[in-house]
């Protein structure tokens, strides 16, 4: 049987009473230049934060030194927020100006706006909390500080560990150029080092002694890029050089090493992609007299939407309206707007599959349609192992110029824009609102796993992490 709704107005007041603070806490994070696993300052920001509101904190989940988990409430369903805070490396630029200038070039930069999507999850958490208290009600929440989003899939090493097992509704969101649902089907993937070796030699008085590990990294990218043509048409391929064997080319080079980055759209085909790479790179090997290794990096699952808790998300969405933008908002809108091509804006637009008039505005005054169907996306999260496991629900909150590409000094400058505030306050109050609407509806509940397992046929979650590799912080000490 339904409880009676906790109102509306009481979560936007907790919410409003609340977000100040997260405002600032935004803004210090939004500064700091760690990346992958190694954001100890922004994880000690948030914990601060969360144990002065009263949260009980458990520190190093998964072994990792900055995950951690903030939890309030002894009894009843237990609902999750999703936070991050990591950045991403080489985009640092000043905020609030509308062309590319940093004054320390080379530093890193929250060119995906997670510096807001941690505070504006911690500020839902807070709200729901509060929320629950003032009407009396049980449920539990627990707040996930999420490191290493950014290629590092740490919510991913935090389910094979077992840190979503017993959670009965996750929530999440993320700054974009829109608001409204997020009900996507994200990619899955697959991080993987191909490292090979060879024999040092004089390139040019000896090079028939030389077996060069170079020309075998080579090789096995031209053997991919001509595999491109032969993949499903959704899977990407990417790979970076991260060691070329040295500086001078009077020297064969007896090492080389080379990241792929694997995707598709379900796991299943990753770990099939994965296996035709892996063919390129020994073919390579033979080619060049070398040998090879490949170390599996990280992984994620694909992302699977609820509709059940998407339907009530969309709900509140409509009842709380757009963020109350303002003229200085708008204005530096349109000046971020000025540095973009109509082509970047309306790919954009579509990205978010929403509808392309809204790449005429600014900022976007409305909330994206939503009739319960998925859109494919094609990039990767790691939420999708929370999704695999938990019902989860996402969001965009309207925080960017309308069009704004991701990762990039664009995004970046805006990180501590009015407008980026506006759309974080209102992804808190959507995200807890709905939440909220889970705790009291135990029917709303039973549909969202029903759905989950349906969604699953039958079939268990499998963690795409390979037991034997660690988390990144910790594979010094294995």
């Amino acid at each position: 049987m339904r409880n009676d709704p906790i109102p509306l107005t009481r979560v936007s007041q907790a919410v409003e009473v609340k977000a100040p603070d997260y405002v600032a806490l935004s803004d210090r994070i939004w500064g700091m230049p760690e990346l992958r696993f190694q954001e100890h300052r922004s994880a000690e920001e948030q914990i601060a934060q969360m144990e002065a509101e009263g949260f009980r904190i458990t520190r190093a989940v998964a072994g990792i030194p900055t995950a951690f988990v903030a939890e309030a409430g002894e009894d009843g369903p237990l609902i999750a927020f999703l936070g991050e805070f990591d950045a991403l490396a080489g985009l640092s630029q000043d905020a609030g100006v509308a062309e590319p200038r940093t004054a320390t070039p080379g530093a890193n930069g929250h060119g995906c706006g997670h510096n807001l999507l941690g505070a504006g999850a911690m500020l839902a958490a807070v709200a729901a909390r509060d929320a629950l208290r003032a009407a009396g009600r049980p449920g539990r929440i627990r707040y996930y500080g999420c490191p290493a989003e950014e290629g590092g899939s740490g919510k991913t090493f935090m389910a094979r560990a077992g840190a979503f097992d017993g959670v009965d509704a996750a929530f999440c969101w993320h700054p974009g150029s829109v608001n409204g649902v997020m009900s996507a089907r994200s990619l899955a993937n697959y991080q993987v080092y191909f490292r090979f070796r060879g024999r040092a030699s004089h390139a040019a008085g000896s090079p028939h002694l030389g077996r060069s590990a170079l020309d075998a990294v080579e090789l096995m990218n031209v053997g991919v890029n001509y595999l491109r043509e032969h993949v499903p048409q959704e899977s990407r391929l990417h790979y970076a050089i991260t060691d070329s064997g040295g500086m001078s080319p009077n020297v064969v080079q007896a090492r080389a090493e080379v990241l792929y980055l694997i995707r598709s759209p379900r796991v299943s085909e990753a770990r099939v992609l994965l296996d035709r790479v892996r063919a390129c790179a020994e073919g390579a090997a033979i080619m060049t007299g070398t040998t090879w290794e490949m170390e599996i990096d990280k992984a994620c699952s694909e992302t699977l939407p609820n509709t059940a808790l998407e339907t009530a998300m969309h709900r509140n969405l409509l009842e709380i309206g757009p963020p109350p933008y303002e003229p200085a908002d708008r204005d530096f809108a349109k000046a971020i707007r000025a540095s973009l091509t109509e082509e970047d804006i309306a790919s954009g637009v579509a990205s978010y599959g929403a509808d392309p008039a809204i790449g005429a505005m600014p900022l976007h005054d409305g909330i994206v349609p939503f009739d319960g169907t998925s859109i494919a996306q094609y990039g990767s999260t790691d939420v999708g192992d929370v999704s695999q496991i938990v019902p989860t629900a996402q969001l965009w909150g309207g925080c960017w110029a309308v069009g704004t590409p991701f990762h990039t000094w664009q995004a970046v400058a805006q990180g501590k824009s009015g407008a980026a505030h506006k759309g974080m306050v209102l992804a808190a109050k959507a995200m807890a609102a709905t939440a909220l609407d889970a705790l009291a509806d135990p029917d709303l509940l039973d549909r969202a796993k029903e759905e989950l397992a349906r969604r699953h046929g039958g079939k268990p979650y499998v963690n795409p992490i390979p037991d034997e590799v660690v988390p990144p912080p910790l594979r010094a000490r294995a």
